[in-house]
């Protein structure tokens, strides 16, 4: 069993998303761009996993500059393969 799974490169306009089950929901962010865009990344974030019925995870986000939709694929593609989601 997994125990981790990550999704993204650390490019610009990309960011590497990490997941690891977890007793309660955190989101862990850390960007280039956290101090105009750390609070719509972190509602991204927490909308997607909310969207997904993910409340047991620690989701890490290295951000360089993604856009939402991004930042939305990243966390769906690492769910997936740590076997949490499934669609």
């Amino acid at each position: 069993m997994k125990t981790f799974a990550t999704a993204g490169t650390f490019e610009s306009n990309d960011c590497i998303v990490t997941v690891k089950k977890s007793d309660v929901l955190t989101i862990e962010i850390e960007s280039v761009v956290f101090e105009q865009f750390g609070i719509q990344i972190e509602k991204v974030a927490r909308q997607t996993l909310i969207d997904m019925k993910i409340d047991h995870i620690h989701l890490f986000i290295k951000d360089k500059g993604a856009l939402d939709y991004t930042i939305i694929a990243r966390i769906k593609t690492a769910c997936k393969r740590l076997g949490v989601y499934h669609a």
